[in-house]
């Protein structure tokens, strides 16, 4: 398969996982749950903690949502 062939699979293979996300509430929780927690695992490894845990959680999940509001925008 050549180079041209892999971009179309995967902008086709990424439209639909958008459009899942965009239509599958559920879907969309357990992604935004994943990068929300990558989020709060960078948080609690870094040395340098200056903010509550809890504050941390609240904006990793509303960063997630950002994140994929944009990305599955149109």
């Amino acid at each position: 398969m050549d180079s041209i062939q892999r971009n179309a699979n995967f902008k086709a293979a990424l439209k639909v996982v958008k459009e899942a996300i965009a239509e599958d509430k559920e879907l969309r929780y357990a992604y935004q749950a994943n990068i929300a927690m990558a989020f709060y695992d960078a948080y609690r490894n870094d040395k340098n903690k200056s903010k509550k845990l809890s504050v941390i959680l609240k904006i990793a999940n509303e960063v997630a949502d950002n994140f994929l509001t944009l990305w599955c925008k149109e």
